[in-house]
Parts: structure tokens; sequence; C-alpha cells
């Protein structure tokens, strides 16, 4: 599931931790997506995405999977939704280096009614990358709708980036204040390619 990024020599590892729903995807009006034919991206991603990737960052994907979680959505069923969306991102020029999915909670159904390091806001991803594939998280930035996800970068020390896409960080349930907010991931992405980080690093 995960596809290999070749590193360049000339660049440091950063990471791009992208959230998947209401930041890469449109969150759907009620419920869960159980098809990947019936996903859209939110304005621009895809060719944003593209161009990060070949500005030589890793990209990555993070969120928990609730419906996963909570038995709503067979494994059988997410895997297959995975491996379609991973394959239309590649079909776009698009590596991700690591695709971090969560599908564990311990309120959730069994069998994944289990605690994670994955389970945002924990920090399992970020740090599995930083050992892994020796990502700087001190130059990478988390790029979100909701306060989960970033609460969780600022605890692994990354730069954060809300989106007003999603729940455009109305969701409350943890006090954070990010360093860029942009309308939506591929506005986000363009304020990175235009040097904002070299402003707040």
């Amino acid at each position: 599931m995960h596809h290999a990024y070749r590193h360049r020599p000339d660049t440091v590892s950063r990471g791009l931790f992208i959230d998947r729903w209401g930041t890469l995807f449109e969150r759907p009006r009620k419920g869960f997506l159980s098809s990947f034919d019936r996903v859209r991206f939110t304005p621009g991603a895809l060719g944003a995405l593209f161009m990060a990737g070949q500005a030589g960052w890793n990209l990555y994907l993070i969120g928990n999977e609730d419906s996963v979680a909570f038995g709503n959505l067979s494994q059988q069923k997410w895997e297959t939704f995975e491996r379609a969306m991973l394959a239309q991102l590649q079909k776009q020029g698009i590596s991700i280096t690591r695709n971090y999915a969560c599908l564990e909670n311990p309120a959730g159904e069994p069998p994944h009614n289990a605690e994670s390091v994955f389970l945002l806001p924990n920090t399992g991803a970020f740090h599995h990358a930083a050992q892994v594939d020796g990502i700087d998280l001190r130059q990478s930035w988390v790029i979100g709708d909701s306060s989960l996800e970033l609460v969780a970068g600022w605890r692994a020390n990354c730069h954060l980036a809300s989106v007003r896409t999603g729940e455009s960080l109305k969701d409350g349930t943890f006090p954070v204040e990010p360093e860029l907010s942009a309308d939506n991931l591929a506005d986000a992405l363009g304020n990175l390619s235009q040097g904002f980080l070299s402003k707040t690093s």
C-alpha cells in the first residue's frame, strides 16, 4: 500500500502530512463514503500535490478512519477504497511516501476496539516518519481542517496550516493556533511553495 519515494540528495527530508477528509477530499454531507468513485477532491488539490512532490516534499496522508473503527465500513471495503485512492494519485504522478490511516479506537467495535499510537491526536505517524524515513519534523507541515490532526502536529513539533474546507477548524476539540490559514489544500501548498516556510522556520 505504501509507494516508495526517492529522496533527492539536494533537499532536506521534510514531510507534508495531509489530512484526508475535509482537506484532500470533500467531506460527505452525512455519514461516510464506501466507494472511492464517489469521492471528490478539494479544488486544485491534485495539481498542487503533484507540484509539491516535484519540489521534493515527502507526502504523507493521515487520519482516523472512524467508519471502520466503529463498524460502519468493513476493513475489506476500506482496503478496496484505499487501493483505488492510491492508484488515482499514482495516475496523476503523485507518489505517497506513507499512508497513515488509523482503524483503531478504544470505543470502537471489535476487532478495532484498541488504543493506537497512530490514533490522532497521538503522534505515532509523525515519529514513525521521522524514524523510518529520516523526516525532519521541525521542517515539516501538517495541513488539516480540524484541530485533531493539527494538535497532533503541534505535539510533534511540526508547522501547522489550517484549511477552510471541511470542518474549517470549527470542531474546537483542542485549542490550536496554525501559522498559516488557507482557503483549501491547494492554497496552502501554494503558500508553502512561495517560501512561507523560510519565514517561519
